[in-house]
């Protein structure tokens, strides 16, 4: 059994080699893709509508396994561990945020972003001790006593990321996270995933839209299942 206790220092926190992902009928989401995230990047995942990008997400994040392929997250190979480790693994070293908040409605923001840390093992006090820093940190410090309804878009997609990294992850996995936002709220919150991304959190965001992608340093390209571009910016142009 492989225990999650010793996790690998100094290895790069995302690498897929050769990953594929058929579905039922043949489907051919993923078709041999070669990918590398290293401890402090900000990538970009980039990909129009059907081209792979949300199953590659599955794959980073250990929401799906692959049909083919080897996947690393932390140092841990994905294929060595059962369900119940996978899920130990989500929550020391991965935090998700969606293109919908999935916030509980009535329930403060306080609490929806303790709620993040049930299955750490931490009793309400510090769960709430915990959340209050992370608003802070995400610039809430001011609503923790908000309800959803009582919250801008941006607003809740800030509490939605407090949430996700209350437990200090080492990975930030931001799918569409500006979708279900205007444009000033959407820089907002891509202001604050750089502003993460610098204070040491590995960032990738998994978007359709190419100016969303472009302010990243890294872009990968995703078309019909495969990496077709892996860019960089040149140094000092971030």
């Amino acid at each position: 059994m492989n225990t999650l206790g010793a996790d690998a220092q100094g290895e790069n926190i995302v690498e897929l080699s050769g990953v594929t992902k058929e579905y039922a009928g043949g489907v051919q989401a993923l078709r041999g893709v070669d990918l590398v995230i290293a401890p402090g990047e900000l990538v970009a995942i980039a990909g129009p509508s059907g081209s792979g990008k949300s199953t590659l997400l599955h794959m980073i994040g250990t929401l799906d396994r692959p049909s083919g392929g080897g996947v690393r997250v932390a140092g841990h190979a994905v294929a060595d561990l059962s369900d119940r480790e996978l899920s130990a693994l989500r929550a020391r070293h991965i935090g998700f945020v969606f293109q919908q908040f999935h916030l509980a409605a009535g329930v403060s923001a306080l609490d929806n972003v303790a709620d993040g840390l049930l299955y750490g093992g931490a009793g309400l006090t510090e769960r709430r001790e915990r959340a209050r820093a992370a608003l802070e940190r995400v610039g809430l410090g001011e609503r923790t006593t908000h309800r959803p309804h009582q919250l801008s878009g941006g607003e809740q997609q800030r509490v939605a990321v407090a949430r996700a990294i209350v437990g200090e992850p080492d990975l930030l996995l931001a799918d569409e996270p500006t979708g279900n936002l205007d444009t000033a709220a959407g820089a907002g919150v891509l202001a604050l995933l750089d502003e993460l991304n610098r204070a040491g959190t590995t960032v990738a965001i998994i978007t359709h839209d190419l100016e969303v992608a472009s302010r990243a340093p890294r872009r990968v390209r995703v078309r019909d299942g495969l990496v077709v571009a892996d860019e960089r910016a040149e140094v000092g142009s971030r």
